[in-house]
């Protein structure tokens, strides 16, 4: 079997524009969306979406590659997976935590843990949870 890639798909309130605007800023790479207005007509929709809402959005080519949109399935917090970054360059995981964190909440600062790496953890500004993992070994 070939290698996998795993690519998270985060589902917003209305405000999947704004929430994947601010993880180009803390990524980069390149950002494509479809708003619903953007379908052809009569292409099926979310019940209850608005032309505004985003239909699909994908963030390519940075650090980490996203994918989000607008959906009535969103819930108010996204507590049921936790994205864990991990890495070896320590000044620029540090850049990432700090920009994820700024308007959010740090429930872990990162410092070095007992099995040797430096790990953190936060809620960022749109409710998404945050794992770090700063290690000198990744595989």
């Amino acid at each position: 079997m070939g290698k996998l890639s795993l690519e998270p798909y985060i589902f917003f309130q209305g405000n999947c524009k704004e929430a994947m605007e601010y993880y180009k800023s803390v990524f980069g790479g390149e950002l494509t969306m479809q708003a619903i207005s953007d379908l052809p007509k009569g292409a099926p929709t979310m019940p209850g979406s608005k032309p505004t809402d985003v239909m699909h959005a994908s963030l390519k080519g940075g650090a980490v590659d996203l994918m989000a949109s607008d959906s009535s399935k969103a819930s108010v917090k996204a507590a049921k997976v936790e994205l864990c970054l991990g890495g070896t360059d320590e000044t620029e995981m540090r850049k990432i935590f700090e920009a994820l964190s700024k308007d959010g909440e740090v429930r872990m600062p990162l410092n070095k843990e007992f099995w040797g790496d430096i790990f953190g953890s936060l809620s960022d500004k749109y409710g998404v949870e945050w794992m770090m993992n700063i290690g000198s070994n990744m595989a």
